[in-house]
């Protein structure tokens, strides 16, 4: 009989579900908002009607992220940097650093060979080492956020970006574009400005390959140059890069549970009842 577990991220923009039985049978990804306990409880249900399961089923269930305190079904909570570690050696065996560029923070995080943190450092007290930045900019320019990778790419001579606040650096772009400067140039100014400053964080953990981007970031193909360019080494992104982190979660359950087997421990769970949350 398969038995199934679930790990819920949720992040300061995104709140991510995994479930996993025998390999993830379902995931769904969806805006954070304000009302995180309605979204962990949103996802959650989209990702048992995907796998088509009961929630009853899931033996375990781990949160993880900026707002797992906030999932209510959750029988554990386990920091974003183990659940990272987790789900990444799993995809990516050969990895020992871990950059994750999300919606309001930027973390690196150095594992070893079992899939556990050794170290990270974490830059969450500005915009301008995270995904908001290349989204402040994105709207600067009157693109949407999904061109920007794409577009980056065509520049032919990217400008140079000096401000690396993101306000400063919003306001640079805006006169640089008015005063004639290609939108691919700009992107890839841009980039180049973020990936030297999460290069220069990086750094600071003695970067060793093979390198995982996860997050947004992993989407944004520019910045994924950029980053490689800065650093002097390969980034390898998974297909998913959103999902690393619930994959974590689900994983680091599945081994609470097997521990409790095999130590014939009782394993504590929450009753499966998905709440009925009203908006105020």
């Amino acid at each position: 009989m398969t038995a199934y577990f679930a790990g819920i991220d949720v992040g300061s923009t995104m709140t991510k579900a995994v479930i996993l039985g025998n390999g993830i049978i379902a995931s769904v990804i969806g805006p954070t908002g304000p009302e995180q306990r309605r979204l962990a409880n949103k996802v959650m249900e989209e990702a048992l009607n995907k796998a088509g399961i009961p929630f009853g089923s899931i033996t375990y269930i781990v949160s993880t992220g900026y707002g797992r305190i906030n999932v209510p079904f959750a029988d554990k909570q386990v920091t974003e940097i183990t659940c990272h570690a987790k789900g990444i050696s799993s995809l990516f065996p050969e990895a020992k650093t871990i950059i994750d560029i999300g919606g309001q923070d930027c973390k690196a995080i150095k594992i070893n060979a079992g899939g556990r943190p050794n170290d990270f450092i974490m830059n969450d007290k500005c915009a301008a080492g995270s995904g908001r930045f290349i989204e402040v900019i994105a709207d600067t320019l009157g693109i949407r956020l999904d061109e920007v990778g794409g577009l980056s790419l065509q520049a032919k001579n990217p400008a140079k970006i000096s401000n690396i606040c993101t306000i400063w650096a919003q306001q640079e772009v805006a006169t640089r574009l008015s005063e004639g400067v290609p939108i691919p140039d700009l992107l890839a100014g841009v980039h180049q400005s973020l990936a030297d400053r999460i290069s220069r964080m990086v750094n600071r953990l003695r970067v060793e390959e093979a390198i995982v981007l996860t997050g947004g970031g992993g989407k944004n193909k520019g910045l994924v140059k950029a980053l490689s360019e800065q650093l002097g080494h390969e980034i390898l992104v998974p297909e998913e890069p959103l999902i690393t982190g619930a994959l974590g979660a689900a994983l680091v359950g599945r081994e609470i549970a097997e521990n409790a087997r095999k130590e014939n421990m009782l394993l504590e769970t929450k009753e499966r009842i998905l709440e009925e949350i009203q908006i105020l």
